[in-house]
């Protein structure tokens, strides 16, 4: 292992400013909505992320600074942990419905979803357990299939809370791992007919989701119902133009599109601050997920090349979604835009992630600037 070199500033830089540009629009997307719903206080949400924010700062600057080949030990206990706290999100009590989901666990005044943590332990699992037998990938049995068997634990914990969002990011990056440490095509291929299949019977099981599959198809046919949200986000986005309002003057905000802090925030963005500022924000993406595939390709090794790779593809595919969602590019799903979109124990566990990436950047071979 070769000696410490400074952090990667443009990861570093890129997480700072997106963090800030989110606490800006976490507060000014649900100001309006806070004050409706919460007896007038505006700051409900802008106080509960700025209570987030540093700790989740001080958490990457922590986890930046702990050396990454550590975390290969704890990643079995961390993926039990995590399956076990997706069983008790199911359990009332412990567990609460929101929305016909059981997502999130209270535990006295501390409220978070265990998707979070299972995201980091699929990451650092699958990396640690390929970096040490990647020669076996080759051989569907004894090679890939031990995994797909865990992704499908992940699966059925994740469709029984409901969670379909975070069913699809936890499989997509656990095969983004695989495909990288060497599992071959045509088995992603054998492995893609069930898969749909299985999505298809979830959108059929659920007439929710068959609802927004509909609404996808034809949103302003809808516009009263199920094609509200949709029709709404267009709208916002639509009368943002080049430079926008605005900030803070949304009007889609106000009680149109509902809860606008969380996965429509985009919407919001783009109302406000136009195709300048929402192309802004993207290339902050873009440079953040260039920068997280060179630490990837340059890591000492197989086990900080795979996490790099998983969380940058993490990022990436939320970003993905959740903007092709918000244009009525795919069906409707429940999907954040990281450092953006409110959620405070999220934010946390996203920025131990990040500070894992910069830990993994002091030990890569390669140009800083």
């Amino acid at each position: 292992m070769t000696n410490k070199k400074p952090f990667d500033f443009w990861i570093f830089a890129t997480v700072l400013v997106l963090l800030c540009l989110g606490t800006i629009m976490v507060f000014s997307s649900s100001a309006a909505y806070a004050y409706n719903t919460f007896h007038g206080d505006t700051y409900l949400f802008l106080r509960k992320q700025l209570q987030s924010a540093p700790i989740g700062l001080v958490a990457m600057i922590v986890v930046m600074n702990i050396d990454y080949r550590k975390l290969g030990k704890w990643s079995s206990i961390l993926v039990v942990v995590s399956m076990v706290l997706l069983l008790m999100a199911r359990i009332p009590g412990i567990g609460r419905e929101t929305k016909g989901a059981w997502r999130w666990i209270y535990i006295g005044p501390i409220n978070f979803q265990p998707s979070e943590i299972a995201k980091l332990a699929v990451i650092l699992f699958f990396s640690y357990s390929l970096s040490k037998r990647k020669d076996q990938l080759k051989y569907f049995y004894k090679g890939l299939l031990p995994y797909l068997m865990i992704i499908g634990v992940y699966v059925a914990l994740l469709m029984f809370e409901k969670h379909l969002s975070g069913t699809i990011v936890i499989a997509s990056v656990a095969c983004v791992i695989l495909f990288c440490a060497g599992a071959r095509i045509k088995h992603f291929i054998l492995m893609s007919i069930p898969a749909i299949l299985g999505v298809v019977a979830a959108i059929i099981y659920e007439p929710y989701r068959l609802d927004r599959v509909r609404a996808f198809l034809d949103p302003w046919k809808y516009k009263q119902d199920e094609g509200w949200q949709i029709v709404q986000s267009l709208l916002a986005i639509g009368s943002g133009g080049l430079f926008g309002r605005g900030l803070g003057k949304s009007l889609q905000k106000f009680l149109y599109i509902p809860e606008p802090h969380n996965d429509f925030i985009f919407s919001v963005m783009a109302e406000e601050l136009g195709y300048i500022g929402v192309f802004t924000v993207l290339l902050l993406f873009l440079i953040f997920i260039w920068r997280g595939i060179k630490i990837a390709m340059n890591a000492p090794d197989a086990f900080g090349s795979f996490i790099a790779i998983g969380i940058t593809t993490l990022i990436a595919i939320q970003v993905i979604i959740n903007v092709a969602v918000v244009t009525s590019s795919m069906p409707a799903t429940g999907m954040p835009l990281p450092f953006f979109s409110y959620g405070g124990t999220s934010l946390v566990f996203l920025m131990c992630g990040m500070g894992v990436l910069l830990n993994i950047s002091r030990y890569a071979n390669y140009e800083r600037i």
